[in-house]
């Protein structure tokens, strides 16, 4: 969907041409003349548009609005949370196949944040998969018997952004477009089937990525991971026909010798449990286990569109888990990449043996800090369902920058215990280590077990397996923790340029 801001007040916006004209109308409404201040204001007083944020007054063909679907959308007090829950009420009409070309207005000047909120929230509002279904043949236009409002759900071709004044918003909206970009396409191949997602579609995919200028793309294969050593991974995926690939990404925004990011994103493009097999009910959705990789693809698509100040590694483990005859066996000891072995109790526990050797490479990058993305617990989506993303941190000061960008980006995570008797379970008498605990606090533990293998370099782990995918009638992929993540490195590539003007500014100060 083409993204295009404007400068379009009430009265412009009235006179505008589209097939869906949104107006994002807040408690107070703005006094005017024209027609649609005139239409939100007598729908506030008549109390047909409650002021509760996503309350949707519908209208057709107002007398003096040249867009036939008028939708007035409250925006409650116009903060960001609040735009954000207004446009995602207009779903329904964004994926409507008669609506290409939609008008969506801010009524009054957007607060800070919302601009960013709206735009997201539209892109993902009228997101339509399409990837692997049908081109159904449509009637043709103005055939005998046509409805142009029949067909599957689509997409609009091009949304306008209307607001009072463009230019005072334009550079939140460049930015939020980048993220919006980056957000789609975590959501695309999280939802694409596992035959169409395999972990060399996956390579190709991040090879594409790496046409941008600035980024870097590496994929090795099983031979080459063999010879890193990282033997837990390739345990792993033994057990499928499909070959492994370890993906590394790098993006180059600032100076070489600059520590990077480094991003390390579970892969695990379909999960049956392996030997410790799954039960039958939902295991279609173990398509999603790769939504860590999902979205590490996905930060590195925004970084392409941003160009911020920082350097980022993103790695990826991609693989299946599978149950042949050469798959993973309980009670089997393996040895990772940081020369740790690991008794493999539960072979569905899958997605920290494949991380564990991916923290170990990232240490080479002597990065400034590691944060893992992985759909890890089923434990953390008892513990936070699908609000938050579960945050262990090493780093006070990481959890913190998390945090705020979670929020900032209305992504929010909730930062979790990382106590030292946690990791009590994973004693075991025949290795280093057991991949799994107990059943109690199993979202801790499998930090814990990562914690093992990340040295002194601040470490943060997000276990997604509740806020990377719905499940039900809403199935599909949401994007997260995109949004999170490129907040957090937006808020660190801008304090280096901070704390530099500072310095200036104190040197000019002495001189």
């Amino acid at each position: 969907m083409n993204v295009e801001l404007k400068t379009l007040a009430a009265a412009a916006a009235a006179r505008h041409k589209c097939d869906l004209l949104a107006v994002l109308v807040p408690d107070e409404v703005p006094a005017g003349e024209d027609p649609l201040s005139s239409l939100a204001a007598r729908a506030r007083d008549q109390q047909d548009l409650e002021k509760k944020p996503g309350s949707v007054l519908q209208v057709y063909a107002p007398e003096g609005v040249a867009a036939r679907r008028v939708a007035l959308v409250a925006c409650g007090d116009g903060s960001a949370r609040s735009v954000r829950k207004a446009v995602l009420a207009l779903a329904a009409g964004l994926r409507h196949p008669a609506v290409q070309r939609v008008a969506l207005v801010f009524m009054a000047p957007p607060a800070d944040g919302a601009v960013r909120a709206a735009v997201c929230a539209a892109d993902e509002a009228a997101y339509v998969y399409t990837a692997t279904k049908g081109k159904a043949k449509a009637p043709a236009k103005g055939a005998k018997g046509a409805d142009p409002g029949a067909g599957a759900p689509s997409s609009p071709d091009a949304l306008v952004l209307g607001v009072p004044e463009a230019a005072a918003v334009r550079a939140e909206f460049d930015a939020a477009r980048g993220l919006a970009e980056g957000i789609a396409f975590a959501r695309e191949w999280a939802n694409r089937p596992a035959n169409h997602a395999t972990p060399t579609m996956l390579g190709e995919a991040a090879r594409e990525l790496a046409g941008a200028p600035g980024i870097e793309c590496t994929v090795r294969g099983p031979a080459e991971v063999a010879k890193l050593g990282m033997g837990a991974f390739l345990a792993v995926a033994r057990g499928s026909e499909e070959p492994l690939r370890f993906i590394e990404l790098r993006y180059c925004g600032a100076g070489k010798s600059d520590a990077p990011v480094v991003l390390v994103g579970k892969g695990i493009t379909f999960d049956t449990g392996g030997i410790s097999l799954k039960p039958a009910a939902e295991m279609d959705e173990m398509k999603f286990d790769m939504g860590g990789a999902a979205s590490v693809l996905g930060v590195f698509r925004a970084l392409a569109e941003l160009r911020p100040a920082i350097n980022v590694v993103g790695l990826i483990p991609a693989c299946e888990n599978m149950p042949d005859g050469r798959a993973l066996k309980p009670g089997d000891v393996v040895t990772s990449m940081s020369g740790q072995t690991i008794e493999v109790l539960n072979t569905d526990a899958e997605g920290r043996l494949v991380l564990c050797d991916a923290l170990t490479y990232a240490e080479r990058f002597k990065p400034s800090a590691i944060i893992d993305i992985a759909t890890l617990t089923g434990a953390c989506v008892v513990a936070l369902g699908g609000v938050r993303s579960g945050l262990f941190a090493s780093d006070d000061a990481l959890a913190a920058a998390l945090e705020r960008a979670g929020e900032q980006a209305q992504d929010p995570c909730w930062r979790m215990p990382l106590d030292d008797e946690y990791g009590e379970g994973l004693k075991s008498p025949f290795a280093d280590v057991a991949n799994v605990g107990g059943r109690p606090a199993g979202a801790v533990t499998a930090a814990k077990f990562l914690q093992r293998f990340v040295g002194e370099t601040p470490w943060a782990h997000l276990d997604i397996a509740g806020s990377a995918w719905k499940g039900g009638a809403a199935k599909g992929a949401t994007g997260r923790p995109v949004g999170l993540l490129v907040s957090y490195l937006l808020g660190a590539a801008a304090a280096p340029a901070a704390a530099r003007k500072g310095s200036a500014r104190a040197r000019a100060a002495k001189g």
